[in-house]
């Protein structure tokens, strides 16, 4: 695992609750979502705050919330400017809490935990490199390409001589101990392909 140097650790984490013996999965912080949120909802009150304090004052209110009473009050449900808007605002109301209730940072795989205090995860790219490293250790693999998933390591391997069974046989004893090597608390499961490289020229 050296040669990735990719692992993440964090120390005395204590707002997302973990399983016994593994990390739990990493949350986002989402800044960026709850930072726009923050300023449409500011400035839409605002807005409507100084309106409503200059119609208090005596002074007419602005034109666009005369046009919008005016356009709700005269449009049906069954519009169909009503009927986006409304759902404009479902779809955004999903994403919000799609935002809310998903942890994010789904490059990170969690690992197993050394010490209760400690929190680690390791890159997807960096496991896939460490797979990719071992497998062309193997004797006949010629070239390899990893894609790693939460749930699946996907390798695909080019052997150019010795028996394609052996290859492939080879390839799974080395690759299951990389992964388990890894210390990820959900290891992977492997899904391995083995073919002939094409002839050069």
């Amino acid at each position: 695992m050296s040669q990735a140097g990719a692992t993440t650790a964090l120390d005395k984490t204590t707002d997302t609750p973990v399983s016994a013996g593994g990390s739990g999965r990493f949350w986002s912080p989402r800044r960026v979502p709850a930072g726009i949120v923050a300023v449409l909802l500011l400035a839409g009150a605002g807005l409507l705050l100084y309106d409503v304090a200059a119609v208090r004052a005596h002074h007419p209110a602005m034109s666009w919330r005369r046009e919008l009473a005016r356009q709700l009050a005269e449009r049906h449900l069954d519009d169909t400017w009503v009927l986006a808007g409304a759902a404009l605002a479902a779809a955004l109301g999903l994403w919000l809490i799609a935002l809310a209730l998903t942890p994010g940072l789904r490059a990170l795989l969690p690992m197993r935990r050394p010490h209760p205090d400690v929190r680690a995860a390791l890159r997807r790219d960096a496991a896939a490199q460490v797979l990719r490293d071992r497998a062309v250790e193997v004797s006949g693999v010629q070239a390899v390409r990893v894609r790693m998933r939460r749930r699946k390591a996907h390798v695909r391997a080019a052997s150019h001589f010795r028996e394609l069974a052996d290859v492939r046989a080879d390839l799974d004893t080395t690759l299951t101990q990389a992964i388990r090597g890894l210390g990820l608390t959900h290891p992977p499961r492997l899904a391995l392909r083995v073919r002939r490289a094409a002839p050069k020229g």
